[in-house]
């Protein structure tokens, strides 16, 4: 499902069923390497998820909700299994990019859902991030396979993507300012 995050329009589907994050990197014709993030609805709910440092935390209570992913290591003992990609799984360590989004499309299907929900731009992959519901139609007119739904929510402003932190490692890394 294609829908609007404060940045662009995005795609979301289960981030706990493999079967549904594979057809998303079939959809986008994304390597299987390069994960999606998650949409929490909450930072209580990410908190359940994900092991939280001190830096995450300032970050969190700064930037989020916002244009800001923080990459942080899941929790053994989280409700449910998340894949980030297709082949997500255990014992393979796993990050998570963490999405918290102000837009209320985004926070309304998260918020519903119930769990965390993929997050990653709705475009194919190496094209421009799309704005409209026009503009994702335009990309997928030729594929085989597309997004099953567009909520419309209009043109968005176009804004830069959302800024990704790795905090995943102790360290602080910037993957994208």
């Amino acid at each position: 499902m294609a829908h609007a995050t404060e940045t662009c329009y995005g795609l979301a589907c289960d981030l706990g069923n493999s079967e549904a994050v594979a057809r998303l990197f079939r959809i986008k014709q994304r390597s299987d390497t390069q994960p999606v993030s998650a949409l929490f609805s909450s930072l209580d709910q990410a908190k359940q998820y994900l092991v939280w440092n001190a830096r995450a935390k300032e970050l969190a209570k700064e930037f989020l909700p916002g244009p800001l992913t923080l990459i942080l290591p899941l929790r053994p003992d989280a409700p449910h299994q998340l894949f980030p990609t297709p082949n997500a799984l255990p014992p393979t360590p796993i990050t998570v990019g963490l999405r918290l989004s102000p837009h209320p499309v985004a926070q309304s299907l998260v918020a519903q859902f119930g769990r965390p929900i993929s997050t990653t731009s709705a475009n194919l992959h190496g094209l421009p991030s799309p704005y409209s519901a026009e503009e994702i139609l335009a990309q997928f007119e030729k594929n085989d396979v597309s997004p099953d739904i567009i909520l419309d929510s209009g043109t968005l402003e176009r804004r830069s993507p959302s800024r990704i932190i790795d905090l995943s490692s102790g360290s602080e890394d910037l993957v994208r300012g």
